[in-house]
């Protein structure tokens, strides 16, 4: 499966973004979904994934309550709402993508989509 993001972007703390994610294939609906990110000078980790169906959602305590994940199987995308950010959120993020399901760990990741910048200045 090949992922494309796309939607980062400069914006200011207390402000909203919308990442989405593009996958090829037609075999979308058996993947679950993350997306993940990488501040520099850091690891790259987990932010948030969603199951196959949309059904299950999982959250980094870091985020949860400002981020919301969705996806739609039907147009193979899966996007990511960034609300309330904050200036500790600029990194560059990632989706991923597991067949069945995608782990929280980075390192057992099956596919990776490239980079998309997200900075937030204060």
């Amino acid at each position: 499966v090949q992922l494309q993001a796309s939607g980062g972007g400069l914006v200011q703390a207390g402000d909203s973004l919308r990442l989405s994610c593009a996958s090829s294939g037609r075999t979308f609906s058996r993947f679950g979904m993350a997306w993940f990110r990488q501040a520099p000078g850091k690891e790259r980790e987990f932010v948030t994934r969603i199951s196959s169906s949309g059904g299950r959602t999982d959250y980094a305590d870091t985020v949860k309550g400002r981020f919301a994940i969705s996806r739609d199987n039907a147009e193979n995308t899966v996007s990511l709402q960034m609300n309330s950010l904050k200036p500790e959120d600029t990194a560059v993020y990632y989706c991923a993508a597991g067949w069945g399901s995608v782990s929280r760990t980075p390192e057992n990741v099956d596919y990776w989509g490239q980079g998309t910048l997200v900075t937030v200045s204060s």
